[in-house]
């Protein structure tokens, strides 16, 4: 795999699996040459209550990679300026009006939008909604989403 870059702003997103094709539950240490030999990296720690520490990979301000801290991605989000589309129909920079006339069923969870019950993929609600809306016909149609995530998302579904 040497040779071309593995991590693409315009890759497929897959629920529960990879976004920029980067992998869930990959080390970060398999992309850590390609990172920061190709892209403008922003790295932030954050702790978490069982005092370790965990981290944000943040790639040209378009593509954030989270991992554990033993370096283990589990969450990957993308901003507007990513190209790739969920299921071909699905993409940041689209409106609460068009996502719900493409999908089926929408649900609020912690500030995100579940699409379909697939609870390996969520739309950010922005703020002030991502505080205040319990439920889809609180968000306004023209409200933007302008962030995805793919992670496991699965444990939100026992509450609900």
């Amino acid at each position: 795999m040497v040779g071309f870059n593995m991590i693409d702003f315009n890759a497929e997103i897959i629920s529960g699996f990879s976004l920029g094709n980067v992998r869930l539950n990959e080390n970060i240490s398999s992309y850590t040459n390609e990172i920061y030999s190709c892209f403008d990296v922003e790295v932030r720690s954050y702790s978490i209550p069982d005092g370790s520490k965990n981290n944000a990979y943040i790639l040209n301000k378009t593509l954030t990679i989270a991992t554990n801290h033993d370096g283990f991605v589990f969450s990957i989000g993308c901003n507007q300026e990513y190209k790739g589309r969920y299921k071909n129909i699905l993409h940041t920079g689209q409106s609460m009006k068009e996502i719900i006339a493409l999908t089926e069923r929408l649900r609020i969870f912690n500030g995100s939008v579940i699409i379909d019950d697939d609870f390996g993929f969520s739309l950010i609600l922005p703020s002030p909604y991502d505080e205040i809306a319990d439920s889809i016909e609180n968000i306004p149609n023209d409200i933007i989403f302008n962030q995805i995530y793919v992670s496991d998302f699965s444990m939100w579904r026992s509450g609900h």
